[in-house]
């Protein structure tokens, strides 16, 4: 006789729920005594199995229960995840009110923080310029009396005065500037911005012209005798153009700005050796800093020409300030960018109608008459004693009256003047 199944329970039940392979799977059935939920009452035919475990004949077995479910049972497509709750359980650093600072964290993020990163540089490259043109000087330099009409286009003045002002006793001794008091001109240069190519005609200092009140003398002396005024006005009736804006800078603003931008290359044709100017210059192409820059757009004696040579090395230097000062890095670069804003408006003076907009237009296009895109010329000159060749200067100053500077060509528009 075999012997009894421990795993059968009252009635001849199995009461396991796993069977004996692994992976079979029944359903716990409690002995007649502790019927399931639900089940029929005892002695009921359809509920009670026989004493062998099989139902009587013509009976049918009840339906099975529903399998069991629990929370950590369910599968991982219908789990939700634990929703985090700030200040409570499950809020951590990431949460508003955690003691992570979570907040930096989420603005941190390069999506969020890219745009602040340009909006704040954006801000900074509007606010200097700003900053600085309130301590810009205006000056009244538009003549009284007749004048010529108004023209096509826009022609500026540009000046660079001798002065000193704002200069210590030992910048001065180490720029050979000397101790003079006042202004005088050192350059005169006029740009003409239009439909055309950008136009920069140099004004030697020493040419011969009609001074309104003071007969014909030096061009330099106009600035002396009545400051911006009577020299544009002088300018105006010798050429005939209208001069729109008037833009001055001294001494120290040109050190600064070459010092500013890290130096510039001049590349002189001979050896100059100036002690009035304060240089010792090798021949062939150099980097110099701004002390050297300006001694060499202020020498002269070492030339043959004398005033015709350094109006040209005048554009030579202030073309290469206007390229560095437009080259991507002064933008890129705060500490660059400030010191060529502060540098430039250390000691420049401007006409009291001239704009930050306007100033910035010539700035961006003095790099283009010098850099091949434009004309860069003296007035024309009939020899070495620096009288203007009236023929040839009144046919230069006619393209830029009526704005055709494309019509300019180099039989009127030479390095030194001279005809060729």
């Amino acid at each position: 006789m075999p012997e009894p199944d421990p795993r059968r329970g009252e009635g001849g039940d199995y009461q396991w729920l796993y069977g004996p392979d692994d992976d079979a799977t029944r359903v716990v059935r409690p002995p007649a005594s502790q019927p399931y939920p639900g089940a029929a009452p005892a002695g009921d035919p359809w509920a009670q199995p026989s004493g062998q475990g099989q139902y009587q004949s013509g009976q049918q077995p009840p339906p099975p229960l529903p399998p069991m479910q629990f929370p950590d049972e369910r599968r991982p497509d219908e789990r939700r995840p634990l929703e985090r709750r700030p200040g409570g359980p499950g809020g951590g650093a990431g949460s508003r009110s955690g003691g992570g600072g979570g907040w930096w964290r989420r603005w941190l993020r390069p999506r969020r923080l890219l745009p602040l990163l340009l909006a704040a540089w954006l801000v900074f490259l509007i606010a200097v310029p700003i900053w600085a043109w309130g301590k810009i000087e205006k000056v009244d330099a538009s003549p009284d009396g007749e004048r010529p009409a108004e023209q096509p286009g826009t022609t500026y003045l540009l000046v660079g005065s001798d002065s000193r002002e704002g200069l210590t006793k030992e910048q001065r001794k180490e720029l050979a500037t000397g101790d003079a008091e006042g202004r005088r001109t050192d350059t005169i240069m006029m740009m003409h911005i239009g439909s055309g190519p950008t136009t920069l005609v140099s004004i030697p200092r020493d040419s011969i012209v009609p001074i309104p009140g003071h007969g014909r003398t030096k061009i330099n002396a106009a600035y002396a005798y009545g400051g911006p005024k009577l020299l544009v006005e002088t300018l105006e009736n010798t050429t005939g153009v209208r001069i729109d804006d008037y833009v001055e800078i001294g001494f120290g603003g040109f050190v600064n700005m070459v010092d500013a931008v890290g130096g510039v290359e001049i590349c002189p044709k001979s050896k100059i050796k100036d002690k009035d100017a304060g240089i010792n210059l090798k021949k062939g192409c150099q980097e110099v800093d701004g002390a050297t820059a300006l001694g060499y757009a202020r020498s002269r004696h070492t030339y043959a020409t004398q005033d015709l040579q350094r109006v040209q090395s005048q554009r030579e230097v202030l073309g290469a300030i206007a390229g560095e000062v437009k080259s991507p890095s002064t933008f890129l670069n705060p500490f660059r960018y400030a010191g060529v804003i502060n540098g430039a408006t250390a000691s420049l003076r401007v006409g009291d109608n001239v704009g930050p907009i306007s100033m910035g237009r010539f700035a961006w296009n003095l790099s283009a008459a010098m850099g091949g895109s434009g004309h860069n010329c003296t007035v024309p000159i009939a020899d070495a004693s620096v009288r203007w060749d009236k023929e040839r200067a009144l046919e230069l100053f006619g393209y830029i009256k009526a704005d055709e500077t494309d019509k300019i060509t180099k039989a009127v528009c030479t390095k030194d003047g001279l005809q060729r």
